[in-house]
């Protein structure tokens, strides 16, 4: 379902000429599967994923979504992947039903199918009792829960998710990985960006471990732990980190909040 190849993204910098955000990363994902991203802020987890939902165009390499390129056939994989992040707005002016129809249509959902779907959604993530609140007077997790009600309104086969729990309280981080578990056994095609590595043992069926644009490592959780003599994934990303060093690659010298992430 998804398919990548060598996916290299550079960008150039006046001072240290061209910088690999991403540099030849290889995996893929079957449907069904969630794949984790595992890194810290500043490895090239976001620049992978925006190059993959067609934000961003790659330098070089191949990346197919569904079956389509996503530097060719752009509008093709933006029809067939939904996407969500940490910080995704919800207006404020906007009930969570005006909101979710609003994407509904831009999806080009027709309207008869498009208000069965969102009551669908709508009941699944519980929402019907605020499905008439603007924004403004939403609390965390209801944003968060419109924001997944938007991303699966038009029933994608490819979902992304970056590091979509960052900023959550306990409780509505755990409402929203069984949200995600529950598109898993939907036999949804699923990524997974974080550094929090209880989500990754909790989640992901395989994952990769990225750090300055690169993957050190990849398998499942079982797997990983034994080829690297490590007892938990903890310990196996700051042994791998460790042994690649700290320095930064090819003179990157990004921050940890970088949006090149």
């Amino acid at each position: 379902m998804i398919r990548v190849e060598g996916l290299t993204k550079t960008f150039h910098d006046l001072k240290r000429g061209e910088v690999a955000a991403v540099d030849r990363v290889s995996f893929h994902v079957a449907p069904g599967e969630i794949f984790g991203l595992l890194g810290a802020n500043g490895a090239g987890k976001t620049t992978c994923l925006r190059i993959l939902s067609t934000v961003l165009k790659p330098t070089h390499g191949l990346a197919m979504v569904a079956g389509h390129n996503v530097l060719t056939e752009p509008a093709a994989v933006r029809a067939r992947i939904g996407f969500m992040s940490g910080n995704t707005g919800v207006y404020d002016r906007m009930s969570a039903w005006e909101f979710v129809h609003y994407y509904g249509r831009l999806y080009g959902i027709a309207e008869n199918r498009l208000r069965e779907r969102m009551e669908e959604v709508f009941e699944i993530l519980q929402m019907n009792d605020y499905r008439d609140l603007p924004g403004a007077r939403m609390s965390t997790g209801m944003k968060q829960k419109v924001s997944i009600a938007r991303t699966i309104i038009h029933d994608p086969p490819v979902m992304i998710f970056d590091e979509p729990t960052s900023g959550l309280d306990v409780l509505v981080a755990r409402a929203l990985l069984t949200t995600i578990e529950s598109l898993k056994a939907a036999g949804k095609c699923i990524i997974f960006s974080t550094h929090i590595m209880r989500e990754v043992e909790r989640l992901c069926d395989r994952i990769a471990i990225i750090h300055r644009g690169r993957i050190l490592a990849a398998g499942t959780v079982a797997e990983l732990e034994a080829e690297h003599s490590q007892p938990d994934m903890e310990e196996l990303f700051f042994d791998l980190i460790t042994k690649m060093g700290t320095g930064p690659i090819n003179g990157d010298t990004r921050d940890s909040g970088s949006t090149q992430d």
